[in-house]
């Protein structure tokens, strides 16, 4: 069958310079790419290793306060608000 195909620059020079590197057509390297591409898509692929998290003691540096974690968040929305109201000028 006959088509035309339209293929991003870089796609066409790696085809052709396979199809010139292993002796053979353009089409015959297309029509070979687009079969692998297909069976590969086709066949089943193999079941993803489970992951696992591996949990680690965390916490906070000596000093900080995590009671007052929200108060740290509003002050520094504050701070940039005012920044950006300083950039609109």
């Amino acid at each position: 069958m006959r088509t035309t195909l339209t293929l991003e620059d870089n796609l066409a020079r790696r085809l052709k310079d396979e199809a010139r590197r292993r002796g053979i057509s353009f089409k015959e390297i297309v029509n070979e790419a687009i079969e692998r591409g297909l069976a590969a898509a086709d066949s089943p692929r193999p079941p993803a290793s489970r992951f696992r998290v591996k949990a680690t003691a965390g916490g906070f540096r000596a000093g900080v306060d995590i009671r007052k974690l929200n108060q740290l968040v509003d002050e520094l929305e504050l701070e940039r608000a005012g920044d950006l109201i300083i950039r609109d000028r």
